[in-house]
């Protein structure tokens, strides 16, 4: 069973660092894909991090082992490998690796998920970490107070994801982002989960995008269609997130 530090320690070699050009300990996101891996629309939320003075870390979760994305599309979207739980292994591990940076303000990081990105953290955040969990033997080792806020963008609660209504154990703010037309959730199940989230006494802000799954990756792969208006909204409504948070005093 893997270490916080022997995962990251495979994760690091395939993470991406987008930020101002200095060595501040600045806020930062790490990013996680969705089961199609790395696409074009994360640069661009990288790119609307750094513009906000915020250090953005996209992680490939598939880089390290070896997979491609038409392994991952017959795995990994099937349902078949690397389940949200074992996912979350990978969140806290970057959390882990990220948060030690001397240029990583520790006190101000965010998490962002795509689909199944979004599921993992999910899973991170309400799993019992006090014992070995998540593909991890310690993951109790990272702390999550460190954690001031997560976007969530159509992520995955569909019937594959056991531990949705579990409550979670660190609640940071969060926006959560539901796509009507999704073909792996109803409206009303997504905003069921959310909801169980709000109970935490956490602020969760809930926005219906007009589109499909994947409505902000540029392609069109039916069902999922890409919305150029939603995606720039989405890219507004994660800057504001970011800056929101960054402004709010320490708790």
């Amino acid at each position: 069973m893997d270490t916080l530090s022997r995962r990251w320690a495979r994760l690091e070699p395939h993470t991406t660092m987008t930020g101002p050009d200095d060595d501040r300990p600045r806020p930062a996101v790490l990013l996680f894909h969705g089961c199609g891996g790395l696409r074009g629309h994360l640069p661009k939320y990288a790119g609307v991090a750094k513009a906000a003075g915020w250090r953005a870390f996209t992680v490939d979760s598939y880089a390290p082992r070896g997979w491609s994305r038409e392994f991952a599309m017959a795995t990994v979207c099937t349902g078949l490998l690397l389940r949200g739980a074992e996912r979350a292994g990978d969140i806290l591990a970057a959390l882990h690796g990220v948060s030690r940076r001397p240029d990583v303000d520790a006190s101000r990081i965010a998490l962002a998920g795509w689909s199944h990105g979004g599921w993992g953290i999910m899973e991170a955040m309400s799993a019992d970490r006090s014992r070995p969990a998540l593909g991890l033997a310690d993951p109790g080792a990272v702390g999550l107070d460190g954690v001031i806020a997560t976007y969530l963008a159509y992520p995955y609660v569909g019937v594959a994801a056991l531990n949705r209504m579990r409550p979670w154990r660190h609640c940071p703010r969060t926006l959560a982002v539901i796509a009507r037309s999704d073909h792996l959730t109803t409206v009303r199940n997504a905003e069921r989960v959310h909801g169980m989230v709000r109970d935490c006494g956490v602020e969760v802000e809930t926005w219906i995008a007009d589109g499909s799954h994947s409505f902000d990756e540029p392609m069109t792969a039916p069902p999922m269609r890409y919305d150029p208006g939603l995606a720039g909204e989405a890219l507004r409504r994660f800057r504001a997130l970011l800056e929101d948070v960054a402004a709010a005093p320490a708790v």
